[in-house]
């Protein structure tokens, strides 16, 4: 039987976002035997710039992905490199679930000594200083840098390739050679339309977050691997239906 993994669009998009979505996600780079479906969260939020948004993105992730064990999912896998509700979801999941911003960080730390960020504007700044916190690798950021565009979250860069590619370059330049960085992470995942671009003239590696993220997902689910229920306990008592019930009149 084919191993189903689900994964979870942030911010609500309509069919031809989702398909943008999938597209970070070759076909040929999904193993025989998995079956692969792009789930867009019903509501929430709009683009992730604030802490508003970070609670609603936390919300709507954590909403969307916490049938998944009983809709017959193996894994869950979050598109955003922000983790929205990744430890919510670990808690309340047996089935392995993968933020793309904790396994491209890891990488990085792996590959290098010092990795940069580099992704679409300031406003995304503290998405990766909650998450590099929690996850204790602040002393391997080499820094943070924007190109200082407001990004299309359904649209993602169609259209814009010529101008938004060479600046997130000259910006991951800048990183490499006056930051120390020797790489490279983007900062998001709808920023992947850059990923060949850049790995093709940068001197570094440039680690693509949401295809890093659900190749890892392929290794755990073949090598039996889930997270730690010491680590990220189950609640003792589950109120899913009496929450989420009361937000459905408003989807």
């Amino acid at each position: 039987m084919n191993k189903r993994v689900k994964i979870i669009i942030p911010i609500p998009v309509n069919e031809s976002g989702v398909k943008n979505r999938q597209a970070q996600l070759p076909k040929e780079l999904i193993r025989p035997g998995y079956e692969v479906e792009f789930v867009s969260v019903k509501n929430g939020a709009s683009l992730g710039d604030s802490y508003y948004d970070t609670m609603l993105m936390d919300m709507f992730v954590f909403e969307a992905g916490l049938k998944a064990e009983e809709e017959g999912y193996d894994a869950v896998c979050i598109d955003t490199v922000s983790d929205s509700g990744l430890y919510a979801l670990r808690s309340r999941l047996d089935i392995p679930v993968f933020g793309p911003g904790q396994m491209a960080f890891h990488t990085a730390c792996m590959i290098g000594q010092k990795f940069s960020i580099i992704t679409m504007w300031d406003e995304w700044f503290h998405l990766y200083k909650k998450t590099l916190t929690e996850y204790g690798l602040q002393h391997k950021l080499a820094s943070m840098r924007s190109i200082n565009t407001r990004p299309d979250l359904s649209e993602l860069l169609n259209g814009k390739e010529e101008i938004i590619f060479e600046k997130l370059e000259q910006a991951a330049l800048k990183a490499i050679h006056e930051d120390g960085a020797d790489v490279i992470v983007l900062g998001s995942t709808t920023m992947h339309q850059s990923f060949n671009y850049l790995k093709e003239r940068l001197p570094v590696p440039v680690i693509n977050p949401g295809l890093m993220m659900y190749k890892y997902c392929e290794i755990f689910l073949e090598l039996g691997l889930t997270h730690s229920k010491k680590a990220f306990p189950s609640p003792e008592i589950i109120k899913d239906d009496d929450i989420f019930s009361g937000l459905a009149s408003s989807y």
